[in-house]
């Protein structure tokens, strides 16, 4: 085996267990281009969870057993699916975006949001 040869395995290594560690969260990655889709339950951070101080969606799901809440970056795409959670109702959900973390919380910045029918 070559340098070519081991560095290449290498990064097949480190990219299998980056989708492994995926799994195990419940996110699946969605594009190459770094976008996570998670599927949970969509409700309101201030009406229902009482954590935010105005309205915002937030998507629960469900992780090694305890529920792990993605909070929606406010854009056009998360308002537009605000109104059917607002005052208490959840939606289950499929939303596909940006994953980032902020002071502890996971913060995903949503492209797209599907509503899951039973």
């Amino acid at each position: 085996m070559n340098i070519l040869d081991i560095t290449l395995m290498k990064k097949l290594i480190l990219a299998a267990a980056l989708l492994v560690g995926l799994a195990m969260t419940g996110a699946t990655p969605a594009f190459a281009a770094g976008e996570t889709t998670i599927t949970g339950n969509m409700v309101c951070g201030k009406c229902t969870l009482h954590e935010t101080d105005s309205c915002q969606n937030v998507v629960q799901v469900t992780q090694d057993g305890k529920t792990v809440n993605y909070y929606l970056e406010q854009n056009e795409i998360s308002k537009a699916a605000h109104d059917p959670i607002c005052h208490g109702d959840s939606e289950k959900v499929m939303v596909t975006g940006t994953l980032t973390e902020k002071d502890g919380k996971k913060i995903l910045t949503p492209t797209k949001i599907e509503v899951v029918k039973s």
